[in-house]
């Protein structure tokens, strides 16, 4: 993921748009311009996420029609792409937390071998003790 604020602020422009279609009914102009944005959200997403990622949201997302979009249709698009959204953060707060485990693991594991260890004798840099 090259821009994680990107990604955030899409989906907030994403769930706020969902948010307002469910909210009333909207005219054609309003239909068209949603779904303009609804395309010009997918690639931009497509610019910050990993080709892994990009492969997976054009296999899971289908594109708006062309022509008269009906509010059930905008309402549908926008929701798969918030849940797919909603999803892709879980999957990432999900790793975040592996990540702490497995450091904390190795840390403790670590912290555990040390105290495992006989203390080494401190020796001075030019070979002498503290004895003259």
């Amino acid at each position: 993921m090259r821009e994680p604020s990107k990604l955030i602020r899409i989906a907030s422009m994403t769930r706020a748009m969902l948010d307002e279609a469910r909210g009333a009914s909207i005219d054609e102009g309003g239909r068209s311009r949603i779904a303009d944005v609804h395309k010009r959200s997918l690639n931009e997403l497509r610019e910050v996420l990993s080709p892994e990622l990009v492969e997976e949201l054009d296999e899971v997302m289908l594109p708006i029609s062309e022509g008269d979009v009906s509010e059930s249709e905008i309402r549908i698009a926008q929701a798969q792409l918030i849940g797919w959204l909603e999803g892709l953060f879980h999957g990432i707060q999900a790793s975040i937390v592996s990540q702490q485990m497995a450091a904390q693991h190795q840390l403790s594991e670590m912290q555990r071998q040390n105290k495992l260890q006989p203390p080494q004798p401190k020796v001075n840099p030019d070979g002498s003790g503290m004895y003259l």
